[in-house]
């Protein structure tokens, strides 16, 4: 059976918007219109990245054996993945650097009823339609709403892995509803915290600081919670400071200190919980592609102990 785009939708996970192109294809979005022509204003890198994937994903429960869709790569940044799930496991990968920029890609699955997931690129743009599976589709439940914002490293550059980011690994555990608004060099910055019409979060993840922790000042973290705090209130927040970085190891010592300033700005926020980056991913080089971002091993030990974290700080 083919699913129509609006049947497709349904099982969509992780867009605040989804249009369809001319052609007929789905195009996810996870910024309003608004935040997206300030990105287009200030940062070409950054509004490149703002329009990714983002390891977007579809979930759905199923009997089928076997489903294809069609895709159309519009935008690459890093060559990541787009991976099939099955209960849980990993079942498939193909990387973006062996596909063509426009095709049609086929998973075969089990016998038996199933929880599905397909994990699209972090760090690419990919447009997909024509969906087609052998037997009927369910769409997945979710817990909270998670708006979950960060940098390069929220966003999924790192592990070169679609489904081993730290935010996929941890949310196989967590089953967040989430947006992941994570891009690349980001920074605490205050102008894109926006009201997005018709999306509430429930809880608010954020992940920054690594990009200006040599700061001399704290100014734009404080605005930047001081207009969290006016555009979603008393929401329950969680700050994961950064984690370590190896890259300048005359640099640690500075981002201790950033990480504990940004702690004591949070500490005046009675809804916000602070989660120290520097406990959750080890102080190695083996951990990380580059001494900064982790690599699917440091992202899958990120993850977990970021799970671990949640529950112990009972987020």
């Amino acid at each position: 059976m083919k699913l129509s785009n609006e049947q497709l939708k349904n099982i969509y996970y992780g867009a605040l918007s989804i249009c369809e192109t001319e052609d007929g294809y789905l195009q996810s979005f996870q910024y309003t219109q608004q935040q997206m022509q300030y990105f287009k204003e200030n940062s070409e890198f950054w509004y490149d990245r703002c329009k990714a994937s983002s390891a977007k994903t579809l979930e759905f429960n199923t009997s089928a054996t076997g489903f294809s869709f069609e895709y159309k790569i519009i935008w690459v940044g890093s060559e990541d993945s787009i991976e099939l799930s099955v209960d849980g496991l990993i079942t498939k990968i193909y990387y973006i650097k062996d596909l063509q920029k426009e095709g049609k890609i086929s998973f075969e699955m089990p016998a038996g009823d199933k929880k599905v997931v397909v994990y699209l690129p972090a760090d690419a743009t990919v447009l997909i339609g024509n969906f087609e599976i052998d037997a009927e589709v369910f769409p997945v439940e979710k817990n909270e709403k998670v708006l979950w914002m960060g940098d390069s490293i929220t966003q999924g550059f790192g592990p070169l892995r679609s489904a081993h980011t730290y935010v996929s690994v941890a949310n196989r555990l967590l089953n967040y509803d989430i947006i992941n608004q994570g891009i690349g060099a980001y920074v605490y910055d205050k102008n894109v915290l926006l009201n997005m019409e018709g999306y509430s979060p429930d809880k608010i993840i954020i992940s920054m600081g690594t990009n200006q922790y040599g700061t001399e000042s704290m100014k734009d973290i404080k605005e930047y919670y001081e207009r969290l705090s006016e555009v979603y209130g008393d929401r329950p927040v969680l700050c994961i400071t950064p984690i370590w970085r190896g890259d300048s190891p005359d640099g640690v010592e500075v981002l201790a200190k950033f990480c504990q300033r940004t702690k004591y700005i949070c500490s005046k926020y009675s809804n916000i919980t602070v989660v120290e980056g520097f406990r959750l991913v080890p102080h190695l080089s083996e951990y990380f592609l580059d001494n900064l971002h982790p690599n699917a091993l440091g992202c899958e030990i990120y993850g977990r102990n970021l799970v671990l974290a949640i529950q112990e700080v009972g987020y």
